[in-house]
């Protein structure tokens, strides 16, 4: 499932487009604004895609980290979960502390 992050509406993995706002959930679902924040980071030198321990086969390729502007997004296409695709993004820091 894809939440919208303007109105927080669960929508599934396949839709292109908030089932209750019309937003376009390839730059507002919660996962699509992650990235973004995360690829603006200065310190964030990557992003790793994390996976549950029951993911699909799919989802279980495309774990790893990522070079900021390859990263693939969520949800991953081909995910065939029951409950859909619960890969989530984590940063990989160049420095913890200032």
């Amino acid at each position: 499932m894809q939440i919208c992050s303007k109105c927080h509406t669960q929508s599934p993995d396949e839709a292109k487009q908030c089932s209750n706002c019309g937003a376009d959930l390839s730059v507002w679902s919660e996962s699509a604004v992650a990235l973004k924040e995360l690829q603006e980071n200065p310190r964030v030198i990557y992003v790793r895609i994390s996976v549950a321990h029951d993911c699909c086969p799919v989802c279980r390729q495309a774990e790893g980290a990522y070079a900021k502007d390859s990263t693939p997004r969520l949800p991953i296409e081909g995910c065939s979960h029951q409950l859909g695709c619960r890969c989530f993004y984590q940063p990989v820091l160049d420095e913890i502390y200032p």
